[in-house]
């Protein structure tokens, strides 16, 4: 492909990507399709793909500093260091699977995560109150969808997001305040291991991170105007596509 071609269709999935989760989520679904689709080895092009969602989660997190201020911080410090250990390990663990059976299961991976932003509106209605917040299962709990987070980031928020729901947790901007801080500290830490180890396409990746930072942006102001159910039957659409090509092609 057109080296020029290749740059103007990553800026374009990174940017869109960029909209997608500032208005619904599903970013993931643009930003690792075209890495792929553009020659870049599939696992580089997962690590590639983190890195360059990355800096929408410091936003989101910032955007919900007051909700993160009222909770104990003792039970922050310790939900960031399990997330931070969760989202190492999950990248570790990346790093260390032949890449011919990651790309054996990425369809799966896409199938589930479409499979799980479709029910994120139906979990958040029937997921919730079942029990206390200070559950006891929720740091296990919380240590395995980071692991997830680390290895392959779709879907993270709405695991997250079902996690505090049925936890106990009933405030809805205090569940969105710990799913994006958990999801930007094992974000930031597993694209760390990624640099760490070199698996990193810096050319793709820093372009990528510009356009989608300007996609998050202009997603904020569009989300205004724009009916969020179109937004997640786009999104939904785009999965299912990713995911009839990822197994179309072996």
């Amino acid at each position: 492909m057109d080296p020029l071609l290749t740059s103007a269709l990553l800026a374009v999935a990174a940017f869109a990507a960029g909209v997608l989760n500032a208005i619904a989520g599903g970013g993931s679904f643009l930003t690792f399709p075209a890495l792929v689709f553009t020659g870049v080895p599939p696992i580089v092009a997962n690590a590639t793909s983190a890195l360059a969602v990355s800096p929408g989660y410091l936003g989101s997190t910032l955007g919900f500093r007051e909700e993160l201020r009222a909770l104990p911080a003792r039970r922050l410090k310790l939900e960031m260091l399990i997330s931070a250990a969760g989202g190492v390990a999950g990248a570790l663990l990346l790093l260390v699977t032949p890449s011919h059976l990651f790309t054996g299961i990425v369809p799966w991976l896409l199938l589930f995560a479409t499979a799980l932003f479709a029910a994120g509106p139906w979990i958040a209605r029937h997921a919730g109150g079942a029990t206390t917040g200070d559950a006891r299962w929720r740091h296990p709990a919380l240590l395995a969808v980071a692991i997830y987070g680390g290895y392959f980031n779709g879907g993270l928020g709405i695991l997250l997001m079902a996690l505090y729901t049925v936890a106990g947790e009933t405030r809805l901007n205090t569940v969105n305040a710990l799913k994006n801080l958990n999801s930007l500290v094992l974000s930031w830490l597993s694209v760390a291991a990624f640099v760490a180890a070199g698996a990193i396409a810096w050319k793709e990746g820093l372009l990528m991170m510009v356009a989608a930072t300007a996609g998050g942006f202009a997603g904020a102001r569009w989300s205004r105007q724009l009916p969020v159910r179109w937004v997640r039957a786009g999104v939904i659409a785009i999965g299912l596509a990713m995911t009839a090509a990822f197994f179309a092609r072996g």
